[in-house]
């Protein structure tokens, strides 16, 4: 059962030019991501290996206890090995700045993102801030020191 949705507010910085774009959008009823389009004014071409970072046109107004994580799209990443650099990227609920894609092109060959491409997703979720309380030692667990790849393939 999905629950109730929490209300953030979004603004256009240039509505007069970002008219035609969609707002982020669940693209299913269950979805847990609302997809982002790119703010291009003119398609841009990312090179194998290239780093790009696209506008969206957009600001948010998160609540406090929340954020919104930026992910990359899977069919994105699948299809064509584009990606977030920054992954998941956050955003603060005091950040009211145009929120920012940036992209990297894992793949072996140019990738082109034209005007509405959908070229991310945002979550938005709960933050719990931790409270650190520094020991002289910490208790001992079955994994312990066990570090990446401990447990085997």
């Amino acid at each position: 059962m999905p629950m109730e949705p929490i209300p953030v507010q979004i603004r256009r910085l240039h509505p007069e030019r970002d008219r035609d774009l969609p707002l982020p959008t669940y693209h299913s009823e269950l979805a847990a991501g609302m997809d982002v389009a790119a703010a291009v004014t003119e398609p841009f071409t990312i090179a194998p290996g290239g780093i790009a970072l696209l506008p969206t046109g957009i600001a948010v107004a998160i609540p406090p206890g929340y954020e919104i994580q930026v992910r990359p799209r899977s069919g994105l990443a699948i299809k064509h090995g584009i990606t977030l650099i920054n992954t998941p990227g956050t955003i603060d609920a005091d950040y009211r700045g145009e929120i920012k894609i940036g992209m990297v092109n894992l793949g072996a060959a140019p990738f082109t993102v034209t005007r509405g491409d959908r070229i991310a997703q945002m979550i938005l979720a709960p933050v719990c801030r931790a409270q650190l309380v520094e020991v002289a030692e910490l208790d001992v667990t079955a994994r312990n020191h066990g570090g990446f790849g401990h447990t085997g393939i």
